[in-house]
């Protein structure tokens, strides 16, 4: 574990456990590192090199009032890989995380990265526009927004408790351990990212971003995803990437790499080894 310093000031924590290939692991918002820990163990076991940050804002990295935005987000990949010297890398993101990546990859290029993963994926845009007609409302952002604001505590409740995990579905047991780690990583995180980190995955447009990354990408998402909607994310993402690949899971929840990591960890090990 350390920390780099980026060159507007941010330090950025980060785990990097093991040797060989490295897989670089990009969270969702609004939690961290931690919410790794299943992949990293897993792949750690299998003689991968792992490695996640906190994105700033989030988790232990400089809860700073500026750059939550996916420029900043990419940038700050970019110092750790750089930092970190990674060559042949694979980069997995989840939610906002794969926006991170997508965002990183059409910034930064492809020279230290031999493929990619998207899960849960926010990409091509959340938000709804006349571009965009199957997108959620900017309503449904703005009253995350006022829920940050007003009652974050509460709300990083409900959210785990809730639709992320897919735990308010019926005969689905919600685990007080998944949603406790939920909001502890939450509540560690700032408000003030948060708020912001609303902004820049919901109304970030990857169209262009997508179409330009030649790696191999595999876009795995869970068609019951009621924080990311599987029709407006994943099979588009895949058909706008040019060696792009989609995974569907039928039932799967956003938070999939938690609840279903045995799954997920699977089909992940399998595209490495493609």
């Amino acid at each position: 574990m350390g920390t780099i310093t980026t060159t507007d000031g941010i330090d950025i924590f980060y785990k990097d456990w093991g040797s060989g290939q490295p897989i670089v692991f990009s969270h969702g918002w609004p939690l961290s590192s931690d919410d790794w820990d299943a992949q990293m163990l897993f792949f750690l076991q299998l003689g991968y090199r792992v490695i996640a940050h906190d994105r700033r804002g989030h988790g232990r990295s400089t809860q700073t009032s500026e750059g939550h935005d996916m420029d900043h987000y990419a940038d700050d990949l970019a110092a750790l890989t750089a930092h970190l010297d990674l060559h042949d890398a694979v980069h997995v993101g989840h939610s906002t995380g794969g926006g991170e990546v997508v965002r990183y990859l059409a910034r930064h290029g492809e020279s230290r990265v031999a493929k990619a993963v998207m899960i849960s994926s926010v990409p091509p845009l959340m938000v709804q526009t006349e571009s965009n007609p199957g997108g959620l409302p900017k309503e449904v952002f703005d009253g995350l927004q006022l829920q940050v604001a007003t009652r974050r505590s509460s709300f990083y409740r409900e959210l785990p408790e809730g639709p992320f995990y897919g735990f308010n579905r019926p005969g689905v047991e919600a685990s007080e351990g998944v949603i406790g780690n939920w909001w502890r990583q939450g509540m560690i995180g700032g408000a003030k990212a948060h708020y912001d980190g609303i902004v820049a995955f919901s109304q970030t447009d990857f169209t262009e971003d997508l179409k330009q990354i030649g790696i191999p990408v595999l876009v795995m998402h869970g068609d019951d995803d009621q924080i990311v909607p599987y029709a407006d994310s994943g099979p588009l993402s895949a058909a706008l990437l040019k060696n792009g690949s989609l995974i569907t899971y039928s039932g799967f929840p956003h938070g999939m790499p938690t609840t279903q990591a045995e799954t997920i960890n699977a089909d992940l090990l399998a595209f490495l080894k493609q």
